[in-house]
């Protein structure tokens, strides 16, 4: 995903489900979880056996989510990417983006998320650019 993506994805806030949130102290993504709530988005924690992380209520699957997400931002294991990215694409409506962190790539994932019609942005940090173009 090319600067000007990022720029449009990130820039007014919005709701970011975080598949694989979870609120332990040193973890990358309790840092990003906690930062991203900080620059006012909406953070939906996704988490098959947690009932709330951050103070925030914890769906175990992106389906049971009640509300429309904008941004699935996935902190797997790339094997699980691919599954992430078709319950993602099931979705009504469809979050216009599916990003998995610094550190993970799948090729399945990104086929399917890019099919579906949502950007993808893959190896990346969605604090750092969040940082990086917003300060």
């Amino acid at each position: 995903m090319q600067a000007d993506r990022f720029r449009r994805v990130l820039r007014a806030p919005r709701t970011i489900a975080i598949v694989g949130a979870k609120d332990k102290p040193g973890e990358a993504v309790d840092s990003v979880g906690r930062y991203l709530i900080r620059a006012g988005f909406t953070i939906v924690p996704i988490h098959p056996a947690r009932r709330e992380v951050w103070g925030l209520k914890a769906y175990p699957h992106l389906g049971d989510v009640p509300a429309p997400i904008d941004i699935v931002n996935v902190f797997r294991a790339p094997e699980y990417c691919a599954g992430h990215a078709r319950e993602a694409a099931a979705l009504t409506p469809r979050p216009g983006t599916f990003w998995m962190q610094l550190g993970i790539t799948n090729a399945e994932a990104s086929r399917i998320a890019a099919e579906a019609g949502m950007d993808v942005a893959d190896d990346c940090c969605i604090m750092i650019e969040h940082r990086r173009l917003y300060g």
